[in-house]
């Protein structure tokens, strides 16, 4: 993969346990950061598939939390201090949309982890010129799609639909759309 999505999921996961934050100690911020991490890095490999979608994303840039920020109400805890805010800058809106879904929809999730089988982030890379088959990368996702009682409670605020609706409403259709790329649409 030439284009790196890194700078992305991991400034998309901030700002989702900065503004649903882990209940208790740090272990709860660990899991619930780790549960953040897992939905956003699904979310990101499903908006950008492919390599080219990747390079795309890094030299447009993803757009920033300013009308995510404003929507949660973070933007008046902001300050005047932009360079010690300068990683929000690389959250991207969908990615963080997206991942609002899948954290409050398990089922969902899992249908999306099952989906990325269709883009380059879950292969080895190999697209079978070489005469292999390009084999599955074993990727990790069960704290995303099968959250144990330890995992709920540290990420409460993280996986609370109520909360979350304002964020998963903005791209959830697209997010549909993306996973059921042959529905019909009914009249």
């Amino acid at each position: 993969m030439q284009a790196d999505l890194s700078p992305v999921i991991a400034a998309t996961a901030q700002w989702l346990t900065r503004a649903f934050p882990a209940s208790g100690g740090a272990l709860a911020s660990a899991l619930c950061e780790v549960q953040a991490r897992q939905a956003v890095t699904v979310a990101a490999w499903l908006r950008y598939p492919t390599a080219m979608d990747a390079a795309l994303l890094d030299m447009a840039g993803p757009g920033g939390s300013g009308r995510l920020d404003w929507i949660t109400g973070v933007d008046a805890t902001l300050g005047d201090d932009t360079d010690a805010h300068a990683w929000r800058t690389w959250v991207d809106e969908v990615v963080a949309s997206w991942a609002a879904c899948l954290l409050t929809d398990p089922e969902l999730a899992a249908r999306a982890v099952a989906a990325l089988a269709d883009g380059s982030h879950g292969s080895d890379g190999s697209d079978g010129s070489d005469g292999s088959q390009g084999t599955p990368v074993p990727a990790e996702f069960r704290r995303l799609i099968a959250p144990d009682d330890r995992d709920r409670s540290a990420a409460v605020l993280l996986r609370h639909p109520d909360l979350l609706a304002p964020v998963a409403d903005l791209h959830q259709n697209q997010l549909l759309d993306r996973l059921n790329p042959g529905r019909t649409l009914i009249a």
